[in-house]
């Protein structure tokens, strides 16, 4: 029964991290990480051959973890700031990915940091519309690449639960 238990709660982790990765408001990854941890204490997590999770394996996927959070914050700031937005693109980019989510559910996801980023350089940052466009798709490129990567993380990680619950 406990193991029962203990197998469900790794997978909802692991599925909750990965819809962490599109919602701004649930840090996907470190969830999916948790799914990880919790096969590896409880000592459930065996794969096909018998052997359970090894601590190495945990530990390179805590970095990996720590790595594309650190990165899903940098990436989008990074490529608004390189295709020629200011800090109020990088702002207007958060506030319409909020926004978006609260409004316009995953299209607001998708669309919110992008209109988000346009509207505060037009705005805030006294740019033209034609100017303020290269910096608002820099946003955008940002979250898919952000998104994208914590996708993959969590994609792997939810792998590996899977891996280890047999």
């Amino acid at each position: 029964m406990v193991s029962v238990i203990i197998i469900t709660l790794a997978i909802f982790l692991g599925i909750i991290g990965i819809i962490g990765c599109v919602l701004p408001v649930i840090p996907g990854p470190p969830i999916s990480w948790a799914g990880m941890l919790v096969l590896y204490i409880w000592g459930h997590g065996t794969n096909s051959s018998g052997e359970p999770m090894s601590t190495r394996l945990l530990i390179i996927w805590c970095v990996i973890t720590a790595v594309v959070t650190v990165l899903d914050y940098l990436v989008p700031s990074y490529l608004t700031k390189k295709s020629g937005g200011s800090v109020y693109a990088s702002r207007g980019a958060l506030a319409g990915l909020l926004i978006g989510l609260l409004f316009f559910g995953p299209l607001g996801i998708v669309l919110g940091p992008m209109l988000g980023a346009f509207l505060c350089e037009i705005i805030f940052g006294q740019k033209t519309a034609g100017q303020s466009i290269v910096p608002a798709l820099g946003a955008f490129a940002g979250f898919l690449c952000g998104t994208g990567l914590k996708l993959i993380a969590s994609g792997m990680m939810m792998y590996y639960i899977f891996v280890y619950i047999r």
